[in-house]
């Protein structure tokens, strides 16, 4: 992700971080060559003509390999790495563990929900590491650009695909990377920038399921202007309700208009802490403020986007979980828009998707769907109700109705007169142990009686200073919580 922010780090920065995207060691052919033969059902020279045993790229979960078809068409064999998905469920605990000694030790990052964020990582990571849902997200995308003749979606010979083989036509193209390198020369790159920007902004703003991980080495650049995109593993997906919020929010941000930019975002905030709606709206209103009167084309759609999360983060909000991927891609395109085009204005290119959009949603055809799904819902509730309250009063009757309120203030409260009640009592005890103790070492006398009686007095002793550390300790820890 790093690799894309041109506005971060330096060209040499971003050439060193770009090769994590697609130039990865590989493995040796003779180390996947047993799982290959396992997953084809046979040995792939009895399947394809001819088969490449020089990688073609290599990322971290997966590494490819160019073939031949027996009617010469060429493909690309997509391998998971052999034992991966353990190497990625370890390293997934670790983080599961992380997070929570983050949360436990760091106070000041418990708002950023680190568990949470592991969590997403987590299912997407897993999601991604299945090839056979990579190839069905990839059929989706390209059923939704149908006759859309800018984007290329690989078609996948599904004979051959599982859990870890894709298989899939070959793409002859420009690399991204190539491209990004390439100072003279080759395709429009303005042009190009645009045409990636529609894809993207098409996908989140109106089909609601976008490639989430759109980086240099997922894109080739072919004649005429037009763009392939491959490696669907990491998907988003977006309802129409978020996706008309997202369109509020963006265009109030493109527009400078910080009450609806504040709307969204207590929306979003519903079920949080409660923040301060006043003070929420003022540091919106200032943020949007710096903004106005720039151009624009200078705006910095991605870093506004991560401004937004940060004022959101600072009320004791969260952006919702579905989002994260969506502005991960925004930061993504941005980032690679801007190597192709320093004048990348994707303020600009998303202006008329967030009409177009917020244009639909007020339709007369989308409100007389909204209203008559309403209506359905309504007259269902009206035919339930009398059922429903029949079920009340019969409870009522009966003495089995209930009411439960929950305090958290009070429960808090409630612990903290538990524990206090625990240490008191542990007091007590260890009191009792230690007079009781010196009662009988002091009753003592001679002979063997004594000296089992001076083994209990001092295992008293023992057990009195064990509890009196435990009550330190317990004392000690409450202090720091």
């Amino acid at each position: 992700m790093l690799a894309t922010r041109v506005d971060l780090l330096p060209p040499e920065w971003i050439a060193e971080l770009g090769k994590l995207q697609n130039a990865v060691p590989a493995l040796p052919f003779a180390q996947v060559r047993a799982q290959l033969v396992e997953d084809l059902g046979e040995e792939p020279e009895a399947l394809f003509a001819r088969l490449d045993e020089i990688p073609l790229a290599a990322a971290s979960l997966a590494q490819t390999h160019r073939a031949w078809l027996a009617d010469g068409t060429p493909v690309v064999l997509k391998i998971r790495r052999p034992g991966i998905r353990d190497t990625v469920e370890s390293d997934l605990r670790l983080l599961a563990r992380l997070a929570e000694i983050v949360e436990a030790q760091a106070p000041d990052l418990h708002r950023y929900r680190p568990r949470e964020v592991v969590h997403e990582f987590t299912l997407s990571l897993r999601r991604e590491l299945d090839f056979a849902a990579e190839c069905r997200n990839a059929e989706r995308i390209a059923a939704n650009f149908a006759g859309h003749e800018e984007i290329v979606v690989p078609r996948v010979h599904w004979q051959w695909t599982s859990e870890r083989l894709n298989v899939q036509d070959f793409v002859a193209g420009i690399p991204g990377p190539d491209l990004g390198r390439r100072r003279r020369g080759g395709p429009d790159r303005k042009r190009l920038a645009e045409v990636g920007a529609s894809i993207v902004l098409k996908m989140v703003l109106e089909d609601g399921f976008f490639h989430a991980d759109p980086h240099p080495g997922n894109i080739f650049y072919l004649a005429g202007n037009r763009v392939a995109v491959i490696d669907f593993g990491m998907v988003g997906r977006v309802s129409e309700q978020r996706r008309f919020q997202i369109v509020q929010m963006l265009h109030g941000l493109v527009e400078r208009e910080a009450a609806a930019v504040g709307d969204v975002l207590l929306e979003w905030g519903e079920g949080g802490t409660g923040p301060d709606e006043s003070r929420l709206q003022a540091d919106i209103g200032a943020f949007v403020d710096q903004y106005r009167g720039v151009p624009l084309k200078d705006l910095r759609m991605g870093q506004m986007l991560i401004d937004v999360t940060t004022i959101l983060r600072n009320h004791g909000l969260s952006l919702p979980p579905d989002l994260a991927l969506m502005v991960k891609a925004f930061l993504t395109l941005e980032g690679f828009g801007r190597q192709l085009d320093p004048d990348f204005d994707m303020a600009g290119a998303a202006r008329p998707y967030l009409e177009r959009v917020m244009l639909a949603h007020w339709s007369p055809r989308a409100l007389l769907r909204r209203g008559r799904r309403g209506l359905f819902d309504a007259i269902e509730l009206a035919g339930d109700m009398p059922r429903e309250l029949r079920r009340l009063l019969r409870a009522a009757r009966r003495g089995r109705l209930n009411m439960q309120i929950e305090v958290t203030s009070l429960k808090a409260f409630g612990e903290q007169v538990d524990r206090a009640a625990n240490r008191l009592t542990m007091g007590v005890v260890t009191a009792a142990l230690v007079i009781g103790s010196s009662i009988v070492m002091n009753a003592a006398g001679g002979g063997v009686s004594s000296r089992w009686l001076l083994a209990l007095g001092v295992a008293g002793f023992v057990g009195a200073a064990l509890i009196g550390m435990w009550i330190l300790l317990s004392i000690w820890r409450s202090g720091r919580r």
